[in-house]
């Protein structure tokens, strides 16, 4: 452990500004590191295949991390807070290099549960999705066109640092990637409140390999990847509520099928 008091500090750099550049590549001076926050999702992060570069963080939550593989900065809440750009009540920080995602056709050929994704792109939400996938036996997530970066800080937050062990995939072409699943022996089951989907418990997809197609959260799901799909299913609702939270109706989805 470095003590500084400097929020200069040029070794500090990692960790500078998060609330405006983010890290992010798709951003402005974004670096594309996995950035986590507390001491519950570090652990994750130190278990993970991510690099870790660097912690910072008050003595008292570096210390509870045990043996380190990283430099950790020790530092006061008010320096940490200028560095970062707000205050963390969480108190510590780790940042990671990206570690190689699999491919699409190896993460399918491994698999039984996946989630495939289509224009979902709140991070909170995808977070809440990925932690999600994990506590309910989702192999994997396949991500489709319009879907935002789950590793961006917040969606690794709000996972609590379950998308750290999900693995996921980029899958551009939903027809494409379709094909790869039923020639996988996938059953592709897309999520949708249409009063003309089959219900989601009598659709007969326990057991089997499924992958649930779950769409954005203001639209849902495009109306031709509805079509690709084998079958459409739903959540009945009570009278006068038309949809779900993306991640939650997911999870109501995950538990029917595992």
């Amino acid at each position: 452990m470095i003590e500084i008091d400097d929020p200069a500090d040029p070794r500090l750099d990692d960790f500078r500004d998060l609330s405006t550049a983010d890290r992010r590549p798709d951003r402005p001076g974004g670096r594309g590191l996995v950035i986590a926050e507390g001491v519950v999702v570090v652990e994750r992060l130190l278990d993970s295949p991510y690099p870790v570069r660097a912690l910072l963080g008050v003595r008292r939550k570096v210390e509870a991390l045990g043996d380190l593989p990283a430099p950790a900065y020790v530092t006061s809440a008010e320096v940490m807070a200028e560095v970062v750009g707000f205050h963390l009540n969480r108190g510590v920080l780790a940042a990671a290099d990206r570690a190689p995602q699999p491919d699409a056709a190896d993460l399918v050929a491994s698999s039984r549960r996946l989630a495939v994704l289509e224009g979902v792109g709140d991070h909170e939400n995808l977070g809440s999705l990925f932690r999600n996938a994990a506590a309910l036996g989702i192999d994997g997530v396949l991500l489709g066109p319009g879907c935002s970066d789950p590793l961006y800080r917040r969606s690794v937050r709000v996972s609590m640092g379950h998308v750290l062990r999900v693995p996921f995939a980029s899958m551009p072409n939903l027809t494409e990637g379709f094909d790869l699943l039923r020639h996988n022996g996938f059953t592709v089951a897309a999520l949708t409140p249409r009063a003309d989907a089959r219900n989601l418990a009598d659709a007969g997809l326990r057991g089997r390999k499924v992958a649930v197609l779950l769409g954005s959260e203001g639209p849902g799901l495009t109306e031709e990847a509805i079509a690709a799909a084998d079958v459409a299913v739903r959540i009945p609702m009570a009278e006068g509520v038309d949809s779900l939270n993306v991640a939650t109706a997911a999870a109501i989805a995950f538990y029917a099928i595992a």
